[in-house]
């Protein structure tokens, strides 16, 4: 399946790459543009980022491979990622990512059958001091607590 950035993502991407004395450091965000219309990275969204960049697919794979921020297969339409490393996990992460599996009948880097939902386990995303805590998408939750959880997951499922 072929994948070309859309005319609007094209305006953007010039925008992007104008921060630049060259293309090439433009990737990580020309990558996020791609993730946003295609709704994961695919090969052919590394071929096609490649090419608007002047790269080569294996210098946009080695980013795509490195960072858990672009997904590698399609994720549901609300990506809960829960943090279990050390500050998360001494104030309650293992328990938030085991609720959030047992509520969504899902495990690690799955997605529920509606694709409404998909689950990863990471490594530290900076909120130590607020731990522990949960990003869906875009959004952070932090101080969690068991009810903070069910609420989250909740007004999630009316979307």
């Amino acid at each position: 399946m072929e994948f070309k950035f859309s005319e609007e993502n094209l305006k953007k991407i010039d925008e992007i790459v104008k921060r630049y004395p060259v293309k090439k450091p433009a990737v990580m965000p020309v990558l996020y543009l791609a993730q946003e219309q295609n709704g994961w990275i695919s090969q052919e969204v590394m071929v096609e980022v490649a090419r608007v960049l002047d790269m080569h697919p294996e210098e946009v794979l080695g980013i795509v491979t490195f960072y858990t921020m672009y997904y590698q297969k399609p994720m549901g339409k609300h990506h809960i990622q829960v943090c279990t490393n050390v500050s998360c996990m001494l104030r309650g992460g293992y328990e938030v990512f085991d609720q959030v599996k047992e509520k969504l009948g899902i495990e690690n880097m799955q997605v529920t059958s509606d694709h409404k939902f998909s689950l990863e386990e990471v490594e530290c995303m900076g909120s130590c001091g607020t731990a522990p805590m949960i990003a869906v998408n875009e959004d952070y939750y932090e101080n969690l607590s068991k009810e903070k959880v069910d609420e989250i997951l909740e007004s999630l499922k009316k979307n």
